[in-house]
């Protein structure tokens, strides 16, 4: 009909939501529970510009019966009007960027980009996006990718199911039982690491890490012709012990996941569809409307994000940063000209991230540029590389990179709470201790230590990590240093743990 959706996390703070409806001038709010209702009335003397709150669900006034009441006395030739008066170049959503390293930024989408991110996803994945299929979107709906591919399953009478509650996760799966599921890396990760711990916790360790090695070893000969006779009958002894229950964890009939958000990490990619789940990465920002590239169900190469859908452009420029232009790039920042003549180039979007395109035309993302860290020495060193690596440990919740401008790299560490619990059981520590008290015990430095030193195999001497510090709490939303989409604030955590960066550099 034309009006503008402008998507809100459910988490956001009272002071994110009035930035929000204060910038984007918003007329109409749809607030799910009572608790949101309450939070935006008591916003209402700074957002002038609203004019109605109406809830889903809640104590407030109901949204559908209150839309019913309102167009009950629409004349339906207006609607038609309308609908023909739409032009390809007019606003469909705006999208705030998740703020990061500032405050967000409102990223108009046209009704052209948004046809544009529909097309490519159902061309390149024709047999996810179909009739029959269940897919359970595990992200917030302000999420751009949760919005792009829900359209596009709505529109490919694909049933979608919802959740972004961590807890809610596995008795979803139960209940839903996907075909597809659609996350964020981390939760990849965490899934993996909580099988892993759970076998450890058992006394089966050693068997998970063989299996693991094995769904590993099946995947990447996949890619050169197939497995050997002795490797299918490894996987396949494997397929009955652990793959099966990993399988039926997931709701049991799902054989695929879309992963997008940050890099998935090629080790992790290749064990899931060892497992038998293939992981499809798909990337992509708000300012494009979300995949401007991704993996096909046909022409896969794990550890890369795919190639460009159809109608869109991408290029490298000098400096490694990745640049985009056509059908999904965004028409500008709202209400910031400023900011979107400084986003383009030439008529490229400057995405930010760095990137590379391999002989065969897939694109794999590097690190962030703002976030290249240059060291006393003059040495540039992404991040990304060694804090995905220190993820991929089960004991390792969050990972951040330190040492611009100075002597060398070193890193911040945060302890996983549950996996933290199976570890002290493991190794005789203090049922009731915490992380801070344990965070100089030499079983758990041995521990991080050996993680960091597997990590540093991924870089070069002088990027590698020569200090880290555990820091006592984990990172968290409610806390500030993540995002709703689990990215680490830097800037945040920086000023936070200024003390324990500066710690790590001390002279002993």
């Amino acid at each position: 009909m034309g009006a503008v959706t402008v998507p809100i996390y459910e988490t956001s703070s009272a002071e994110q939501v009035r930035w929000v409806l204060q910038d984007s001038e918003a007329v109409v709010l749809f607030a799910e529970t009572d608790s949101h209702a309450t939070m935006v009335a008591e916003l209402s003397g700074s957002v002038p510009a609203l004019r109605e709150v109406l809830q889903i669900a809640g104590s407030g006034p109901n949204a559908l019966d209150r839309l019913t009441e309102a167009g009950a006395s629409v004349d339906p030739a207006e609607l038609t009007a309308r609908l023909a008066a739409l032009r390809s170049t007019d606003p469909a959503t705006l999208i705030y960027t998740s703020g990061t390293t500032g405050r967000p930024k409102g990223c108009q989408l046209t009704q052209s980009n948004l046809v544009h991110e529909i097309k490519g996803a159902r061309a390149y994945h024709p047999t996810l996006l179909r009739k029959g299929e269940r897919l359970l979107v595990f992200l917030p709906l302000a999420h751009v990718l949760a919005r792009a591919i829900s359209m596009a399953a709505f529109h490919s009478k694909v049933t979608v199911g919802f959740t972004s509650d961590i807890k809610n996760l596995l008795p979803m799966l139960a209940v839903f039982k996907p075909t597809v599921v659609v996350s964020v890396p981390r939760v990849f990760e965490k899934v993996y690491n909580t099988a892993e711990q759970n076998a450890a916790n058992a006394g089966k360790g050693r068997i998970f890490a063989i299996a693991a090695q094995t769904a590993v070893d099946w995947s990447e000969a996949c890619d050169r012709g197939g497995p050997g006779l002795l490797l299918r009958a490894k996987h396949a002894v494997f397929d009955r012990l652990v793959y099966r229950k990993l399988r039926a964890a997931l709701g049991g009939n799902c054989r695929a996941a879309v992963s997008g958000g940050a890099p998935l990490g090629a080790r992790l990619g290749h064990f899931y569809r060892g497992a038998g789940l293939t992981i499809y990465e798909g990337y992509g920002l708000s300012e494009t409307s979300g995949g401007v590239a991704i993996s096909q169900f046909n022409d896969l190469k794990i550890g890369t994000v795919g190639k460009p859908v159809p109608g869109n452009s991408l290029r490298i420029a000098d400096d490694g940063e990745l640049l985009v232009r056509d059908g999904v790039v965004f028409s500008g920042y709202w209400r910031n000209e400023q900011a979107t003549t400084e986003a383009f180039t030439d008529g490229w979007f400057k995405t930010g991230d760095l990137g590379a395109v391999d002989e065969d035309g897939f694109l794999t993302i590097t690190g962030r540029k703002k976030e290249i860290i240059v060291t006393a020495g003059g040495k540039n060193v992404a991040p990304a590389v060694l804090e995905d690596q220190l993820r991929a440990h089960p004991l390792i919740s969050q990972a951040v990179v330190v040492g611009d401008a100075k002597p060398f790299i070193g890193a911040l560490i945060t302890i996983d709470p549950e996996a933290f619990e199976g570890w002290k059981q493991r190794n005789s520590k203090t049922a009731g201790a915490s992380v801070g008290d344990l965070a100089t015990d030499p079983d758990l430095i041995a521990e991080i230590d050996a993680a960091v030193k597997q990590a540093n195999l991924a870089v070069s001497h002088a990027e590698s990590i020569r200090k880290f510090r555990i820091l006592p709490v984990d990172f968290t939303e409610d806390t500030g240093e993540l995002t709703p989409t689990m990215k680490v604030k830097r800037k945040v955590v920086a000023e936070k743990f200024a003390s324990d960066i500066e710690a790590i550099y001390n002279k002993e």
